[in-house]
Order: structure tokens, then sequence, then C-alpha cells
């Protein structure tokens, strides 16, 4: 039976163009996630809109994927990463 330390995703490593890469807790990286969607409400890629609310849009994409396309030249993507041995 597998470790449920394997799926437990408590840290993040998250990049993004012209950024050093940060390390974020699962609830930093919904807010940041929120915020980013918040903006971008017009622009949504399909598997998101068909969620009603930023909320939930946010949790989908931290549940289902591990980048968000944020145009020509622009990305973001996330990573799980394990803090501690």
């Amino acid at each position: 039976m597998p470790d449920p330390l394997m799926y437990r995703q408590d840290h993040f490593v998250v990049l993004a163009a012209n950024q050093p890469e940060q390390f974020l807790t699962a609830a930093e990286l919904l807010s940041k996630l929120e915020a980013i969607l918040a903006q971008r409400q017009d622009s949504l890629p399909q598997d998101l809109q068909k969620l009603s609310s930023i909320p939930d849009q946010a949790q989908y994409l931290l549940d289902t994927s591990c980048e968000l396309d944020m145009g020509p030249g622009d990305f973001l993507q996330w990573y799980v990463v394990r803090l501690e041995k």
C-alpha cells in the first residue's frame, strides 16, 4: 500500500515568466490562482467556463492541472513538492 505522504499536497513550487521560483502552501496558491482568475474571467479555458465561482475554478485548477495559459510569452506553472523527509 502506498504511503499517504505521497498524496499530500501541502506545498508547491510556482514558476512564472520573468520571476524567481516561489514556494507556496496550498492555501497561498489557491489565493494566487483566485486573484489571477478574477482578472481573466473573459478569457478562461473552456473547462473552467463551466464553473460559476472563482474559488471553484481555482480549486479545479489545483486538483486537475499544473499550469495556466497566460498568453504568448507568459506562463504560470505549479508542482507539488515535499519540504520534509
